[in-house]
Order: C-alpha cells, then structure tokens, then sequence
C-alpha cells in the first residue's frame, strides 16, 4: 500500500506543473514527448511505432525510454530513422550479443577448444571463487552499442542529439532511478539494460547501476520534466502473471524484482496522452528468436495509430513557427583520427603488452568497425573479462581514445557435466592460469571424474609480439573401458584400455583461424579384461611420433555453428615400438602363447579431419564432414588401428560414423564422409539428419575383418543447453541391421 500511495519526485513536479497552467490559462505549444517501455525482446515492437511517426510526418520533440525502450528510443534520438532501426532489430544476432559468447572467429585458436565447454566458469581470487554480479558481460553487446552510437561519440549532453534523449536505471545501493542525461552514450543505455542477476552491473559516475525497469520502465514523467506536453506511451510491458503463469524460478524472480516497477506503472500510464499496449502476451523477455514476429506485431500496432499521428502532425502544422523533423538518415562519420589514448584498469599486464595485442597505433584513422575487430583481438587472448572504449574529441579535432579494461583472474576454475553412451556419466573440472607460471603463457589442468578416469595437462608459451610462435608440452592419461566386437559387429566382451601420451610441439599461428607446426609425441597403451574369463588376452604397446600438422578453425559457434570450415590434416613417422600380448586360462599363462611379439616395424601415418557448414536459411544449415585416417603398411599391428563408431569425438584415432557405436569396428585405414542437415524447430531446439559412407582397408594387401563399404544413418533431436548440447539420436547401418540408439549430454573430456 506504501508504495501505490507513494509518488516519485518527478510525479510530484508534473502535476505541480499542469496545476500552474490550468491557473494561469496558458496555452504552450505542443511538445511531443515519446516514452518507450522496457521489456526484453518485445522492446523491438516500438520500431512499429517509430515508422508509423514517421510515415505521418509527426515531429518528436523529447525521447525517454528504458532498457530496450531505451535502445530503440536512443537509436532514434541520434537520428537513425525508424526504417533504419527495423534493419538493424532484424539484421542482428541478438542471441550472441545477449550471452556471453562471442563469435568463435573470434578466438584464438588455440583457446577454441576449451571456449565455451564448461556450464560455470568462476575466477579465484585470493583462493575464493569470485562470483560476478550477473550472468552476463557480453562483450560483442557493448562492442554493437559502439559501433551503433559511433555517429554521436562527440555528443556528452544528450539533450544536443537531434532529438533530446534520456534514459532510466537503477542505482543498485538505494533503490532509486537515476536519469541517464549525460556522459557517454553507450556506456548510459549499457546500464538502463542490465537486468539484475542476468546482466553484470555497470559502473558509472560512482554508481552501481542496473536496469531501470526494477524503478521506472515507463518513463512518461521524465519526459513531461523534459518539456513535453503531449506523451505518446508504447508500453510493451505486462502486468503481474498470474500464479498459474509462473512455471520456472527465473520468472519468479523477475515477478519479485519488478514488483515496485509494476505499481509505479499505473501512475505512468495515467500521465499519457496518447497510450498504446502493445498487444504482445504470448511473447517473453527473452524470445529474440522471434524477433522478426515481434518487428511485425509493433508495424502493425504502428498502421492502426498512423491516423491518429497524422492527425496530430496536421494539426500541429497549423501553429506558425512550426516544422517537420527532417527525415533524412542519419548523418554518418565513417572514421575518426585518433591521436592519443588512455588505458584504465590494468594491473598486471603491461600497457604495451595490451596495446600490441590490440594492434593499436596512434596517428592512425579508424571505423567503428577496425576498433570492433581491435578489441575482438585483444579480448581473444581470454587476458581480459572486458574491454570497453569511449572517444573524447581533442581541442584540434582529432579524437582520444580511453581503454576500460578488466583483467581476467590469473586462475579461473571451470566445472561441466557430461553424459554419453560410450562413456557414462563424468564430472569434468578444470583449472586453467594465464602468465601465473611465466609471462605470456596459459596452463592448464582438466580432470573427468567418472567411470571413466581422465586427467590432462598442458602449458602453452608464447614468443613473439603478436604471440605467433608457441610451445606446447602437454601430458593425458586415460582409464577407459571399451567393449570389443567381432566382425559380424556382435560385443565379444569388455576391456579396460590405460592410455598415455605425452607430446611436445611448436606452432605458427595466424592467431585466430590457422596454425602449423611440429611435434613429436610418446604413446603408451595397454588392455586388460575388465571381467574374468576362462581365456583372457591382455596387451601392451608403447611408441614414438614425429609427425607435422596443420590446424584451421573458421567456424562462427562452439555449439551447432552456421558457417565455417573446421580443418586438422598431420602426417607422422611412427617408431620405436614394443608392442607385446599375453594369454591366461585360469590365472596362468598359455605354453607358447605368452608374450607373443607383434609387428613393430617403423611406418608413416596420416589423418585429415574436416567439418564444414554452409547457411541456407535462418533455420536450416547444411554439414559435411569427413574423416580419413591411413597407415601406410601392410603389417601394423592392432594397437596402431583406426577405431570406427559413434557421433562424438571421445577417443584418439576414432573415426566418426552414424550406424555404428564406439569402437563397434576398427580398420587399418578408413575414410568416411557424412552429409546432414540440422533444422532450427524452435529456440536452441534442433532436428538434425545425417547419411554417411565408408571405405576401410584400402592399403593393398591390409587385412579386412569388417566390410571394404558401409553405409549408415541417424535421426538426432538436439537441445543446446547451459549444460551443453543434448542430444537424442538414433541410428542404423545395413551392415550391422540393427537399430541403435545414441545419447550425449554436455562436452565430452
């Protein structure tokens, strides 16, 4: 009740101020003032509302709005026209800026492999897991902002904008609104924006801010403050959902967040003049899937209120002195010369070392978009939580540039959950360091805690002033059980495989898409019957590898991506090998069996692995991939063999192949190729169909113990995940003619 009897400060001022003008019978000119909600992904819906303003030729003379309210309504203020903001609300990848990934091409390359792998990923600080004040930072959202607002980097005081412009947050120490007037601009709609627990806090002016839908979403008194007289409101928001509504915790909490918004609400709505609810309840906060639905929605809302500002624009035109906006576009500064800079926020590393991973020289013109792709070099390296920029312009014209850096934790700890049919259930951890044993370098340590026991480590040094020569010594060991087959594909019985290797190499890389090198690498295996039998067989073998390789990685997503090229080819020279096999009945050794020696003879090796997506839609996305390993000998023994089965890389030497579980066959040399296509059936929802093919044994004179062709299938509806993708598949080769079933959870070790 407090709070309903309660009115804000600029409540009071405005009927104070219509109170003045009844008494005095004063008849100001009209000032249009137009207020745009918050609300998520529904926010899109005020661009409707934008091109039907401007279709009628109406000229808004004041703009507030809040958290996507304000995005629209700044977008417009600094003088894109509402044809342009609907190009850019449909154009953009609002699921990628909202999140905290950013594009894999992005990426060094040898950081993709552990980008975006794990469900929770926590800094330590001072030997304390760090939790940060909202899910996400979003660096490619702050980087969008940049490059959207680039046109107004001068402009401090937004009332100077072509339409003057004020945005509302939340100052998270009091509770109340604070106006967003001033300062710079990006940096001001950031905050109106960050949604509490789901967006990280924004740091301005010695305030902690979060969105100011929590205080005022509808922000019709801030403009009446302004000046305005005449309030045109598109509100997008909802009322209280109803219990029956409330169906997860995350809606149950932004129902409790919003609470005093809610009432604050209805004294906004009152002060309208012209009110429009948009009629948007089957949509959420958060469907920006459904972005181009919700763009109609607002247009068609907009067609049904183009009367009424027509009305209003013509009878406006009637008062002398009066002028139409100009509707021209925005007026578009493709560079700035930028002559000096101020880094803030650096601790540990170095101002020349950051400014070098940035390729940053001043004297030096740049467009919004060479500082996008500078910072996404920079932030690559994973030395940095953010970087953010804004630009000052200097007494001769020329422009400053301030860096706001937050430097990553030396140590991050990183914990996931994975699930697979070959595998079982496994808890993976991970801690990795950045320049905590030596400058310029990453190490880590992941462990899979499970049925299946795995341990890796691996440190990486890198030389050079863009970091493009690298060393790398890495060690793993393996405790995995496998089940064996015969070759009419039925399972024999069930061993435990213990798998070391340990490697060192060097490598050149073009830091974020290909890399090439040497290395050479020591293999030990060894099998042992996991279940007693009359007869067991267990072997061993250990050897050495020299082998070079090249790497490249194009794709655009970790999970599922929509375009790109994924490329590992290696060539090797296996030596040095002592391979050996025993066989027991009942405990003891078998006369003239035991310690049989198998072919040790030096042989060359090759594998090329390559996946490859094309976008046909934004729905269907076409895959190929194709796997090929070879020894080139007649004699290699079985250690050295090539396992073929399953959906998910999960072992060294597997090859891919649908029809087949893991390691259901094994070939000397093989080479498959798997054509799909994965349809988007609703948000991170998928439906994905693959056929493949095989040849194996294709060395002359190497044994076949399966057959030289195979063919297979599968059908997988798939699921991304916080956890990870899950996927659901099942599978058939004619082959084996049987139907299989497949599961995968989370990201394997």
């Amino acid at each position: 009740m407090k709070d309903i009897l309660s009115f804000s400060k600029n409540t009071l001022f405005v009927i104070c101020f219509f109170f003045f003008h009844l008494a005095n019978g004063q008849h100001s000119p009209i000032r249009i003032g137009l207020t745009l909600s918050g609300g998520g992904a529904k926010g899109l819906a005020h661009v409707g509302i934008l091109k039907a303003i401007d279709s009628a030729g109406l000229k808004v003379d004041y703009i507030t709005g809040t958290s996507m309210g304000s995005v629209v309504g700044s977008l417009y203020a600094i003088g894109y026209t509402g044809n342009e903001v609907e190009k850019i609300g449909r154009t953009t990848d609002w699921n990628s800026l909202l999140s905290n990934q950013i594009s894999l091409r992005s990426i060094s390359l040898e950081e993709k492999e552990e980008y975006g792998r794990y469900a929770l990923e926590l800094p330590l600080q001072r030997r304390k897991l760090n939790l940060p004040s909202g899910a996400i930072e979003s660096q490619e959202l702050w980087i969008k902002l940049s490059e959207l607002y680039f046109p107004a980097y001068k402009i401090k005081n937004f009332n100077q904008l072509k339409i003057p412009f004020a945005g509302i947050a939340t100052d998270i120490s009091n509770g109340e609104a604070v106006v967003l007037d001033s300062g710079d601009l990006v940096t001001a709609i950031r905050a109106s924006m960050a949604i509490p627990g789901v967006f990280t806090m924004v740091e301005r002016k010695g305030k902690s801010l979060v969105d100011g839908g929590v205080t005022r979403n509808f922000p019709v008194s801030d403009a009446i403050v302004m000046g305005a007289n005449y309030i045109i409101g598109s509100n997008v928001a909802q009322g209280f959902l109803p219990k029956e509504k409330l169906t997860n915790p995350i809606q149950i909490l932004l129902q409790i967040a919003f609470t005093k918004e809610k009432l604050e609400n209805k004294i906004q709505v009152a002060l309208s003049d012209l009110y429009i609810n948009q009629p948007l309840e089957k949509y959420s906060m958060a469907n920006f899937d459904e972005a181009d639905e919700i763009l109609d929605s607002g247009i068609n809302e907009g067609y049904k209120y183009y009367p009424r500002f027509k009305k209003l624009a013509d009878s406006i035109a009637k008062i002398k002195g009066y002028f139409y906006k100009n509707l021209s576009s925005i007026n578009y500064k493709d560079s700035v010369y930028i002559t000096e800079h101020r880094v803030i926020g650096l601790a540990r590393i170095k101002e020349a070392a950051f400014l070098h991973s940035l390729h940053f020289d001043e004297y030096s013109y740049y467009t919004p978009q060479k500082i996008s792709e500078m910072l996404r070099r920079g932030y690559s390296t994973r030395d940095y939580n953010f970087i953010h920029y804004r630009l000052d312009t200097l007494y001769d014209g020329t422009a400053m540039i301030f860096f706001e850096v937050d430097e990553s934790e030396p140590v991050t700890a990183k914990i996931g959950v994975h699930y697979n049919t070959f595998t079982s259930v496994s808890l993976l951890t991970n801690l990795t360091a950045r320049n905590y044993f030596t400058p310029n370098s990453r190490s880590f340590l992941t462990i899979n805690f499970g049925e299946n026991f795995r341990v890796k480590t691996e440190h990486i040094q890198y030389f050079g002033r863009q970091k493009s020569f690298e060393l790398i010594p890495s060690l793993q060991y393996e405790k995995i059980k496998i089940n064996t087959f015969n070759n009419d594909f039925q399972k024999t019985g069930l061993y435990q495989m213990n798998y070391f290797v340990g490697d060192f190499k060097f490598q050149l890389a073009n830091q974020r898409i290909i890399t090439g090198g040497l290395g050479t690498r020591f293999e030990s295996e060894k099998y042992v019957p996991d279940l007693s039998s009359i007869i067991e067989i267990s072997g061993k073998d250990y050897y050495y590898t020299t082998y070079g390789f090249i790497h490249l990685n194009s794709l655009d997503k970790t999970v599922y991506p929509n375009k790109g090229i994924k490329l590992y080819a290696e060539a090797g020279w296996v030596f040095d090998q002592h391979p050996t096999i025993s066989n027991k009945t009942s405990g003891d050794n078998i006369s003239g069996l035991n310690s049989v020696s198998l072919n040790a003879e030096n042989y060359t090796k090759g594998k090329l692995n390559i996946e490859f997506y094309k976008s046909i839609n934004n729905k269907l996305v076409f895959m190929g991939f194709s796997q090929t390993g070879i020894n080139f000998t007649n004699s290699a023994n079985k250690f050295n063999t090539y396992f073929i089965g399953g959906l998910n890389s999960m072992y060294h030497n597997q090859i891919l192949f649908a029809g087949l579980q893991d390691v259901q066959a094994n070939s000397q040399s093989v080479s498959s190729a798997i054509l799909g296509l994965r349809y988007k059936l609703l948000n991170n929802l998928y439906f994905i169909g693959k056929v493949n093919t095989l040849a194996s044994n294709f060395i002359k004179n190497q044994s076949n113990d399966i057959p030289k062709w195979m063919s297979g299938a599968a059908l997988t509806i798939a699921y991304n995940s916080l956890l990870g993708p899950i996927e659901l598949s099942t599978m058939y080769s004619p082959q084996v003619k049987q139907l299989q079933a497949y599961v995968n959870l989370g990201f394997s070790f």
